[in-house]
């Protein structure tokens, strides 16, 4: 059986299509031996390396009500939106795991506005961890982790290609990317504030006249641009030896979606890729491989709290 690392992308609630592709590689008799996720990507990385197959993660999936996965936020968190009903089905899948609780090796990446550089997390609960990555500047509340202030890993890496890698050197990496090429982009729908809200309509139709809404939404739509370009330079700069790019354009980053569509969607776009995928097994590509070295592409996160400002390696 074959042996692959994967490197799951932001996306969304769109990245539920993740579990199709996943299921499809399995299902194509390729193992997966490390996977890296960012964003959406560590949601689904995190509770498949801990050993909950496709189907479970579609049960669960299916079970849960979007409606109920965000809310407005009226804490004294800078977020327009809430976790809570995210936190909820993450803790009934992972619960107190942590990374070395796992089945595959895993990691996933976020943003610490306290020193502005992309952070590795590889240690510690599952669930800061995933709270952390998946943390939108502005819409989500950032994730306080040891001495950091977490948002987001797409800010700075939408598809973690050079984490993958860096987990299973020997490997080729998969990278599972959920937006379009460039040409596609003008097709895409923006994401919107109140398209994860379950408020009533007329109070969502008065919200989205708000000048603060609307703000928000310029916001979002721009950092959706700026991390599809992202991507498309990491792309070319790590260079994945397969990528998979599932066709959901139709879907905006904070949409609700059809599930067992959208994971139908997966398994189509891992089927399109395997005479990639074969390409990428080549024993001369193999061998090639054993011999590169592969250094941390970030730092890696000390998920322990200092105190009295003494520095972990005092």
């Amino acid at each position: 059986m074959p042996d692959v690392s994967i490197a799951l992308g932001g996306g969304g609630v769109k990245g539920i299509v993740h579990v199709g592709v996943i299921r499809r590689l399995q299902e194509l008799g390729i193992s997966i031996k490390a996977i890296a996720g960012t964003s959406v990507g560590g949601i689904v990385g995190a509770v498949a390396a801990k050993g909950f197959s496709p189907d479970d993660i579609e049960k669960h999936i299916l079970q849960m009500n979007q409606n109920e996965l965000f809310r407005f936020s009226f804490s004294s968190s800078p977020s327009v939106l809430d976790l809570s009903g995210v936190a909820s089905v993450l803790v009934d899948m992972l619960g107190d795991s942590t990374f070395e609780d796992l089945e595959i090796p895993f990691a996933c990446t976020a943003v610490d506005l306290k020193t502005d550089q992309e952070v590795i997390i590889s240690s510690g609960l599952l669930l800061d961890a995933v709270l952390g990555t998946i943390a939108i500047p502005g819409v989500f509340p950032p994730k306080e982790l040891g001495n950091a202030l977490l948002v987001d890993g797409s800010i700075l890496d939408p598809v973690p290609v050079a984490l993958a890698r860096w987990l299973a050197p020997t490997l080729p990496v998969i990278a599972v990317v959920l937006s379009p090429t460039m040409e596609g982009w003008t097709h895409m729908p923006s994401p919107r504030i109140e398209d994860v809200s379950n408020l009533p309509q007329q109070i969502l139709d008065t919200f989205s006249k708000l000048k603060f809404a609307q703000a928000m939404n310029i916001f979002t739509h721009s950092i959706d641009i700026s991390s599809r370009m992202l991507t498309e330079l990491r792309l070319q700069i790590d260079k994945p030896e397969v990528i998979i790019r599932p066709q959901i354009d139709q879907y905006s980053i904070l949409a609700k979606v059809d599930t067992e569509e959208v994971i139908r969607l997966g398994e189509l776009a891992a089927d399109e890729a395997i005479d990639e995928i074969n390409r990428a097994l080549d024993w001369p590509k193999t061998i090639t491989r054993k011999f590169r070295k592969i250094s941390a592409p970030a730092k890696m996160l000390d998920t322990t709290i200092q105190e009295d400002g003494q520095d972990s390696d005092e």
